[in-house]
């Protein structure tokens, strides 16, 4: 079909489906593993920069009690979203180096920038250097900001249509595998190291520099992405390529149609765009109807899905524990490593049992509902409670910690919703949605405003958890704003965001051919008209050749 699978999948049931054997073999599960690792950067990223501010020697280096309050969050603030300010700049030559140097070597090159960015970062640290802590944290962002670009886009150009997203959400849940292990690690560290010792935090943050080494030394058992040989105009290597990912023969039926279809797909790009460079992938990019439509779901996707405040509770989670009534530096990293684990769970959850079994758009809300939920309790609490995080020096009553547990509680399966829903889909949805020819660029485009929206998030949080009356909303009227701009997401997603499940990624454009404002609810239905009208031609094509034979054959006889 045209559109390629439609039906739920069961990961554990693979050979169910329909596919040649062999396709689902090592080398293929190997190759998106390999680039699903990049997803680490940024959760060990977001998990051990809490850590560092928890250490006394990394405070006392820096002489942070030496600061006001306003300025301690703001010194918190500039040094926790360094990396969020050079992932932007990263995002955005992203596509460039993609385009130009492959996938494979965009990855050696990201790995580079991450593991010199965090050397220079631990010496500032050690030497209290301010500005050498800015600047190493600004680096590894290069190379950080690169990877939701470089990853998602390799592992959906490789993967076959039916398990698309369970390989893309591999990527999510190594982001949950860096955090996890990014919690341990401080927790480990507080526990065995002593705090007047820089090995408290530079152990954790060596994690950087073990992730990055271990990828770039991968990277060199990778073979380049079939699609973006085709685009080079290689395309008897891309079916070599092929090949060995399918473990299928090389002039085999199935290599075959497959390197047809993306020639053919790449073909009918060009067709469209002959004659045009850098500045004609914007124009395609913009003034496309069906491409504008597709910019402003990646766009609104990003948008919402950082302010809805997840990202910002990842990073901040110590202290945003410690403010609901965890108390004592070591408890705090215990609950927010176990927080972790949660995330991580609910992001395999979501990878193995709902992205290509319910759809993008089930889970998507599903994740969504779950997030509201749990954002709406919080604040309801803190709003009951509005001392907290406000009055220096406040116990909670005895009569609120069950309904602390409970905020807490909350804040767990917020994580949750955060990894079955946004989290998941703002890489996915981004990695599948655009034709080839501009693919690299649109995902590029995508990645700088998701860490423009993460920066601006995890740097407005600190100030805005101040008192109103040190120029913040308070911790409740922060939790309040996440609620909103929760729901609103959710409203959003339902009229906006079309079901792409199972369908390949040449076949996207279908789902496109509506007026703007029936993409969301109808596309998909008008879509599956669509394959089904191609499938009747094709089928009625093949009996027409077949008659033909047939009467050709009768006359040679005759």
């Amino acid at each position: 079909m045209a559109g390629g699978v439609k039906k739920p999948v069961n990961v554990f049931k693979l050979k169910d489906i329909g596919e040649p054997k062999g396709v689902f073999n090592w080398r293929l599960w190997f190759s998106v593993v390999s680039f699903a690792l990049l997803g680490a950067a940024r959760g060990i990223d977001e998990g051990l920069i809490s850590g560092a501010f928890k250490s006394h020697n990394f405070q006392e280096a820096i002489h942070y009690d030496s600061y006001s309050k306003v300025a301690q969050a703001n010194i918190k603030a500039n040094v926790s979203a360094m990396v969020q300010i050079g992932s932007v700049a990263g995002a955005l030559i992203a596509f460039l180096v993609c385009d130009r140097i492959g996938r494979i070597w965009a990855t050696r090159f990201l790995c580079t920038l991450w593991a010199v960015g965090i050397a220079i970062f631990m010496a500032g640290g050690v030497k209290g250097n301010l500005g050498a802590i800015y600047a190493g944290r600004f680096i590894a962002g290069l190379g950080v900001g690169q990877t939701p670009v470089v990853g998602p886009v390799y592992i959906a150009e490789i993967a076959p249509a039916a398990v698309r997203g369970l390989c893309t959400c591999i990527f999510t849940g190594a982001v949950y595998l860096g955090i996890v292990l990014a919690y341990f690690s401080n927790y480990g560290s507080a526990l065995h190291i002593a705090e007047t010792s820089h090995n408290q935090w530079m152990v954790p943050t060596s994690l950087h520099i073990m992730m990055s080494g271990i990828i770039f030394i991968l990277s060199f058992f990778q073979y380049e992405s079939p699609r973006f040989l085709v685009k080079q105009g290689k395309p008897d290597e891309a079916a070599q390529v092929m090949s060995r990912l399918r473990r299928q023969p090389v002039d085999g039926e199935y290599v075959i149609n497959e390197i047809s279809n993306i020639q053919t797909a790449l073909d009918h790009e060009l067709e469209a765009t002959r004659g045009v460079g850098w500045l004609g992938k914007l124009k395609e990019m913009f003034l496309v109807p069906s491409n504008l439509y597709r910019l402003y779901l990646s766009t609104m996707v990003q948008f919402l899905s950082q302010w809805s405040g997840a990202g910002s509770i990842t990073l901040y989670a110590p202290d945003l524990f410690s403010l609901l009534g965890i108390t004592g530096s070591q408890e705090s990293l215990l609950v927010t490593a176990v927080f972790g684990i949660v995330k991580m769970t609910a992001a395999l959850i979501c990878a193995l049992f709902l992205v290509d079994v319910i759809g993008r758009k089930r889970a998507l809300l599903t994740g969504i509902t779950l997030q509201t939920i749990s954002m709406i309790y919080v604040a309801s609490f803190l709003t009951a409670v509005p001392e907290l995080g406000v009055v220096d020096g406040f116990v909670l009553p005895d009569k609120d910690k069950g309904s602390s547990r409970g905020a807490i509680a909350m804040i767990y399966v917020s994580g949750a919703g955060w990894a079955l829903g946004w989290n998941s889909m703002q890489y996915l949805l981004t990695a599948e949605l655009f034709p080839l020819r501009i693919r690299a660029l649109a995902t590029s485009w995508a990645m700088t405003l998701h860490f423009a929206n993460q920066y601006g998030n995890s740097r407005a949080v600190p100030n805005m958890l101040l008192p109103v009356s040190d120029g913040g909303i308070s911790p409740k009227g922060t939790f309040w704003c996440f609620a909103a701009v929760t729901f609103i997401g959710g409203l959003w997603v339902w009229f906006s965001v079309p079901e792409t499940s199972g369908r390949s990624l040449e076949s996207m454009d279908d789902l496109f051919d509506l007026p703007w404002y029936k993409i969301g609810l109808h596309g998909n239905k008008d879509a599956d008209a669509k394959d089904m009208a191609m499938s009747e031609k094709q089928r009625m094509a093949a009996e027409d050749a077949g008659v033909e034979i047939v009467e050709d054959s009768r006359k040679h006889h005759v």
